[in-house]
């Protein structure tokens, strides 16, 4: 282990021990070594207090109450972060939210430490003697490692309601290392569920866009409904169980909830963010059912109610203003046409619409719907269609910056000045050529100018 180590993080580690201190490393670097993967981030513990390590390492920085010191060191590109955490032995007690612990103690032992951990995976340290890398495992971290299980640090009940996020976790590293959950851990998970609720959006959220980012997000997302969480953390979208979308002539042969999962699984797509709306996108279904004359289930502007309820989903879960405007962009508009027969404008107004960064993530949407829906063929013939014209459109697209005129134009014309009356012209203006760009010449947009002023 000591050859997989950046120089600057070894030094750390023995500074530590050359001032007379223990120092371990814990967690999931070790446990990504012992597994072979790349690790991306190093954690130590030693039984060293905070003041202590922020004394010999003056540059550190300390603003927790954890006991967990930063220290910076020249950055590695392999790895996430440009610092080491070196948290202090501790013990932890009074878990009466389910999220965080009321009394933290300095700790005497690297063992008393590992106690308090999650998974047996997670509770392993390593430290070297003689050259060689000596395993501290009092849980069996290493033979589950081997199995490839997750488990519990002692009583799966005990640890899931001190920190209702573990259940999420367990379901997040089962995903990414496509490992099992152990029997009595998940009869625990499955009993403990609900405490689900007790968690903040945010921390639910970081760890929803691991599994989605994984290469396994819909195993992920059953095991969430399997446990009952996803009824707590996507109300809306497992309100689409039992909600049927079999239509004659249609390819949909599942009700919504299967069809939204199915579509995720299918999306070309890495990106958390284009996942998480293939995987709402039709979560405005069930607010909209209803029949047509002849009987059958219709869901007439459910695009339109999917945003509004993705809208609540991304406030819910704390997604940044842009996240939340991608997500709801991608949703509202994923029904677009791909006639052949729609105009070049249309198309432009489509660009406009989704978005120029956006357009690549919609296809990725629309491909995971089809699949999603029951159909063989990712693309028809009339997506690949519309896709190179889309190309064509965006070399470069029209914008109502293109127009031959301005608003400096409209004021010298008209004499008037700067007001709400200039952008609603340009506005008339754009769409008119947006539909005939033959019709971007500065004669007649000067005259239109003046035939709009009149109209009015």
């Amino acid at each position: 282990m000591e050859k997989v180590i950046n120089p600057a993080i070894f030094a750390i580690y023995k500074k530590l021990e050359d001032e007379g201190f223990q120092a371990f490393f814990v967690g999931g670097c070790v446990r990504d070594f012992l597994m072979g993967r790349t690790i991306k981030d190093w954690d130590m513990t030693s039984d060293a207090t905070p003041e202590q390590i922020q004394k010999i390492f003056p540059n550190s920085f300390y603003d927790n109450t954890f006991g967990t010191v930063g220290i910076t060191f020249t950055n590695d590109e392999a790895i996430e972060k440009n610092y080491v955490e070196i948290t202090t032995f501790r013990t932890e007690s009074g878990y009466s939210n389910s999220r965080h612990p009321e009394n933290v103690e300095w700790g005497k032992s690297i063992e008393e430490d590992l106690s308090r951990r999650d998974f047996t995976m997670n509770a392993i340290a390593a430290k070297f003697v003689d050259g060689q890398t000596a395993y501290i495992d009092p849980y069996g971290g290493v033979p589950a490692i081997e199995r490839k299980t997750i488990e519990t640090v002692r009583n799966p009940d005990e640890r899931f309601q001190e920190d209702a996020l573990r259940l999420l976790r367990a379901i997040r590293f089962a995903t990414q290392l496509e490992f099992k959950i152990d029997e009595k851990t998940w009869g625990s998970i499955v009993r403990n569920g609900n405490l689900i609720s007790k968690i903040s959006g945010e921390r639910v959220r970081d760890e929803l866009f691991k599994i989605l980012k994984s290469e396994h997000p819909y195993d992920g997302i059953l095991l969430m409904d399997q446990a009952g969480m996803l009824d707590i953390i996507f109300p809306e979208l497992a309100r689409g169980k039992g909600i049927s979308q079999v239509r004659p002539g249609r390819h949909h042969t599942s009700d919504v909830f299967t069809h939204n999962i199915e579509s995720m699984k299918h999306c070309p797509s890495k990106d958390a963010l284009v996942r998480l709306a293939t995987l709402l996108h039709d979560v405005g279904k069930p607010y909209v059912e209803g029949r047509d004359e002849n009987g059958h289930v219709i869901f007439y502007n459910h695009e339109v109610a999917g945003a509004q309820v993705a809208n609540i989903i991304c406030d819910r879960l704390r997604l940044s203003k842009k996240q939340k405007k991608k997500i709801v962009t991608l949703i509202r508009w994923h029904m677009f046409t791909v006639d052949e027969k729609i105009t070049d404008s249309a198309v432009r107004r489509f660009i406009r619409r989704v978005g120029v960064e956006n357009v690549s993530d919609m296809m990725d949407l629309r491909i995971g719907d089809r699949l999603g829906g029951g159909t063989q063929v990712a693309e028809s013939w009339r997506l690949k269609l519309f896709k190179e014209r889309i190309v064509k459109e965006l070399n470069p697209p029209f914008s109502i910056n293109d127009l031959a005129v301005d608003g400096n134009d409209i004021m010298k014309e008209l004499d008037i000045k700067p007001g709400p009356q200039i952008g609603q012209i340009l506005k008339t203006l754009f769409e008119e050529v947006d539909e005939d760009l033959s019709k971007n010449s500065r004669d007649y947009l000067i005259t239109r100018i003046h035939e709009i002023q009149k109209a009015n």
